[in-house]
């Protein structure tokens, strides 16, 4: 059975930071794609970056440049996503994405919350 399990979330004041963790079990983890995004109260879910897990390129949309990063451990299987700088407007339920070929597989979300 094929599982992604979003960790980290939480509440943090604006410029702090978080990292989430992305833990996936039940598929063969370099074959696959692991994308971030997340969906704010009220809008719709928004791609943040991604990684390829056989290369560990990365991929990011302009908002986030400089200030998330997306990492992997394929020993853990396991993909990170350090967040820094948070402004409130980062609040969101932030989910993982794993894509393979012909197949893709989401995460149950983690609550982020930057609020001071």
């Amino acid at each position: 059975q094929v599982q992604l399990v979003e960790s980290g979330g939480g509440m943090v004041q604006p410029g702090g930071s978080l990292r989430l963790s992305c833990a996936v079990t039940g598929l063969v983890f370099n074959s696959y794609i692991v994308r971030w995004y997340r969906q704010a109260p009220g809008k719709e879910r928004e791609l943040i970056g991604g990684i390829s897990n056989a290369s560990g390129m990365t991929t990011y949309r302009d908002f986030v440049k400089g200030r998330f990063a997306i990492s992997r451990d394929s020993a853990k299987s396991t993909v990170y996503l350090q967040m820094n700088a948070l402004q409130p407007e980062d609040t969101a339920v932030y989910y993982c994405k794993a894509s393979g070929v012909g197949d893709e597989y989401w995460g149950q979300g983690t609550q982020v919350t930057v609020s001071s």
